[in-house]
C-alpha cells in the first residue's frame, strides 16, 4: 500500500465516522426529548427494556452512547441494575443497525437494472449528500433542518465507506495482504485485533464497517472474520468502563454488566463455533467472507446471546456486585444533584431533562422550609432546624451546579422548544433559590424574636396567618404548574400575586396604626414590615416561574419577562379579574 493509498483509506474512515455521528446525532435532535423519558419507562420488565434499549441505539447508532446513558441513569438512581442490564443487552442489538443497513450495497443485493442501480446505497449516497445539503442550507423549519442533516450523515456515511473499499482494492492480489489475514485465523489473535481497533475509535458500528470495507476485497474468510467481529464486540465496552471511572459503584457495576455480557457472549460463541468446526466442519470456513454476511453474523451473535442471557441476567449481576463491592451501610448516591452528570452531555435533551428536575426539586424544597418557618411564625411550632439548613444548602448547591452544568450543554443541538425551554429554565433557578433566600430570611426574624422574647399581637399573628396562606397558594400554584408545564395554572399566579401586593399594602398601613396608638411596639413592628415585605418578594419570585412557563407555552412571540407580565397586567382578560375576585374574597377582605 502506497502513501496515497493509506490517506485515502484513513480519508473514508474519517468520511464514515463522521457519516455516522451526523446521521445518529440528527436522528437524536428529532427523537432526543423522548430518549430520556423512554429509558425511564423501563420496569421491571426484561423484553420491555430489552426493546427500549435496541430501539434507542438503532436511533442513535451507538450501543456505546446508549450504555454510557445507562451509567449516568444508574449513577444518578434513576436505574437500577435490574433495569440497566435488559436495556444493556438491548444496546447490543440495537448497534447492529449499522452494518445492516450497510450490507445494502452489497453485490447481489439488488438487480442490475439502471434503475436498481440508482437505488443502491453506494450511488444514493450522492443524491442524499445534494438533497440533504440543499435542505441543511436554506430549511428554516428546525425539523427540517434536522432531516436535512440525518440525509447529510446517511450519504456521507456510504461515501466513505465507498472511499475505504476503493482504497484497498489495489492490495487484494498482493500476497502479504492475503498472508496477513491468515494470521487472524488464530481466534485469539483475531478478537485482539478487533477489541484493540474498537477500543481505539470506540465504536463497534465503525469497526465492523472498517471490517465490511476490508472484506470486499474478497481477502478475509469467515475463519478469520468471525474471531475479529467478536473482539469487537468486547472493544465496544471500552466507551462504558471510562465513563462509570468516576461514578458511583452502582454505576461501574452498569459497566461491568456490558462488559460481561460482551465477554461471556464471545467465549461461549467462539467455543460453539470451533467444537462444531472442529466436529463436522463447516464448508464455508475458509471461502471469503462479504459484507452481508458479516452483517447477518453481528445481529445473530447479538441476539443469540441476549436471548441466553434472559434467564440468566442475574448472574450478570451478581459477577459486577462481586467484581465492584460495596458495603452493605454504603450510601453514594447524594440527594437529586446527582442527576447532573456530565455523561448526559453526548444527549444534551436528556442533560436538559436532568436541570429540570433538579429545578422542580429546588422549588418543592422552598416550598418545604417556607411552610416550616409559615408553622413557626404564625402558630409558633418549632422548626426542624437541622432539616431547614440541609435543605437551604441544597438550594444553594443546586443553584452553583445548576449554573455550572448548564454550560456544558449544547444549546445549538437542541430542539428549538428545547433551546427555549433552557432559556426559561436559567431563570427559573434564581427565583426558587430566592424564594429559599427569603425563607431563611423569616426564619432569622423568628429565631430573633425568640432570642428577645418578643411576640406579636393577636391581631398581627392574625394577619400574617392569612398572607402566609396566600403565600403558600402562590409557591404550591407555581410549583405544580413547573411541574406540569401548565399555562392554564400558570395563570392563576399572576392573579394571586397582584391580591398578595394589596395584602401588603392593607397590613402595613393597620400596622402602623398600630404602631401609633402603641398597641404593637416598635421592637415587634419592624420584624412584622420585614416579614410582609419578604413574603410580597416570594409571590414576585413566584410570578417570575409562572410567567415563564406561559412563554414557554407561547410558541407565537417572543417577549422577555417583564414585558410578557405588563401584557398581561394590561390585558385583564375575564379570566384574570375572575381569579383576583376569587383571592380577594379568600385572603383580601380578611384583612381590610
Amino acid at each position: 500500500m502506497d502513501i496515497f493509498s493509506l490517506l485515502k483509506l484513513l480519508g473514508g474512515l474519517g468520511l464514515f465516522i463522521y457519516g455516522m455521528l451526523t446521521m445518529g446525532n440528527a436522528l437524536e435532535k428529532m427523537a432526543g426529548e423522548k430518549l430520556e423519558k423512554t429509558l425511564e419507562t423501563v420496569t421491571g420488565n426484561i423484553f420491555k427494556a430489552i426493546g427500549i434499549g435496541a430501539l434507542v441505539t438503532g436511533i442513535i447508532q451507538s450501543s456505546s452512547a446508549t450504555t454510557v446513558m445507562v451509567v449516568g441513569f444508574v449513577n444518578a438512581g434513576i436505574m437500577n441494575l435490574r433495569q440497566a442490564v435488559g436495556v444493556i443487552m438491548g444496546a447490543n442489538i440495537g448497534t447492529t443497525v449499522t452494518a445492516q443497513l450497510l450490507r445494502l450495497d452489497s453485490s447481489g443485493t439488488l438487480e442490475n437494472s439502471v434503475f436498481m442501480q440508482l437505488l443502491k446505497p453506494s450511488m444514493l449516497a450522492y443524491v442524499a449528500v445534494a438533497v440533504g445539503a440543499a435542505i441543511f442550507m436554506f430549511a428554516k423549519k428546525r425539523k427540517l433542518h434536522d432531516f436535512g442533516e440525518i440525509l447529510l450523515g446517511f450519504g456521507v456515511l456510504f461515501i466513505g465507506m465507498s472511499v475505504m473499499e476503493g482504497s484497498v482494492t489495489s492490495l487484494r492480489d498482493l500476497p502479504w495482504f492475503q498472508n496477513m489475514f491468515t494470521l487472524f485465523t488464530n481466534p485469539i489473535l483475531g478478537v485482539l485485533v478487533g477489541l484493540v481497533v474498537t477500543g481505539i475509535i470506540q465504536s463497534s458500528s465503525a469497526s465492523v464497517g472498517i471490517l465490511q470495507a476490508v472484506a470486499s476485497t474478497g481477502a478475509i474468510s469467515y475463519a478469520a472474520a468471525i474471531p475479529i467481529i467478536m473482539g469487537q464486540n468486547i472493544g465496544t465496552c471500552v466507551t462504558a468502563l471510562l465513563s462509570a471511572l468516576g461514578a458511583n459503584k452502582n454505576a461501574k457495576r452498569a459497566a461491568m454488566i456490558h462488559f460481561y455480557f460482551n465477554l461471556i457472549g464471545s467465549i461461549f460463541f467462539i467455543t460453539v463455533i470451533y467444537t462444531l468446526n472442529a466436529v463436522i466442519g463447516f464448508s464455508f470456513w475458509n471461502d471469503p467472507i462479504d459484507k452481508a454476511a458479516i452483517a447477518n453474523f453481528h445481529t445473530l451473535f447479538n441476539v443469540v446471546v441476549t436471548i441466553l442471557f434472559i434467564p440468566f441476567r442475574g448472574v450478570l449481576i451478581t459477577l459486577a456486585e462481586k467484581t465492584i463491592k460495596q458495603k452493605p451501610t454504603e450510601n453514594e448516591i447524594s440527594h437529586d444533584l446527582s442527576r447532573l452528570d456530565e455523561r448526559f452531555y453526548s444527549s444534551p435533551a436528556v442533560a436538559l431533562e436532568q436541570c429540570n428536575k433538579i429545578i422542580l426539586a429546588m422549588g418543592q424544597s422552598a416550598q418545604s422550609n417556607l411552610k416550616m418557618v409559615n408553622a413557626a411564625i404564625v402558630d409558633q411550632t418549632p422548626p426542624r432546624l437541622e432539616t431547614f439548613k440541609d435543605t437551604e444548602s441544597f438550594l444553594d448547591r443546586a443553584e452553583a451546579r445548576l449554573n455550572s452544568y448548564m454550560l456544558g450543554i449544547k444549546e445549538d443541538e437542541l430542539s428549538e422548544n428545547s433551546r427555549k425551554a433552557y432559556s426559561e429554565m436559567l431563570h427559573s433557578i434564581g427565583d426558587f433559590e430566592r424564594v429559599g433566600d427569603y425563607a431563611e430570611n423569616l426564619l432569622e426574624f423568628y429565631e430573633d424574636m425568640q432570642e428577645r422574647g418578643t411576640v406579636f399581637s393577636q391581631e398581627a399573628i392574625s394577619e400574617l396567618r392569612v398572607m402566609s396562606q396566600a403565600v403558600e397558594e402562590i409557591v404550591s400554584l407555581t410549583v405544580q404548574a413547573y411541574e406540569n408545564n401548565d399555562a392554564t395554572l400558570a395563570r392563576q399566579v399572576e392573579p394571586l400575586e397582584d391580591v398578595i401586593d394589596s395584602i401588603k399594602e392593607a397590613l402595613k398601613s393597620r400596622h402602623i396604626s398600630r404602631l401609633q396608638s402603641g398597641i404593637c411596639t416598635v421592637s415587634t413592628g419592624i420584624p412584622f414590615l420585614d416579614i410582609i415585605h419578604d413574603y410580597e418578594k416570594i409571590s414576585d419570585h413566584c410570578s417570575n416561574v409562572a410567567v415563564y412557563v406561559m412563554m414557554m407555552a407561547d410558541t407565537e412571540n417572543q417577549f422577555d419577562v417583564h414585558e410578557y407580565r405588563k401584557i398581561l397586567k394590561d390585558l385583564r382578560t375575564d379570566e384574570f379579574q375572575a381569579f383576583s375576585s376569587l383571592y380577594e374574597n379568600k385572603y383580601l377582605n380578611k384583612v381590610i
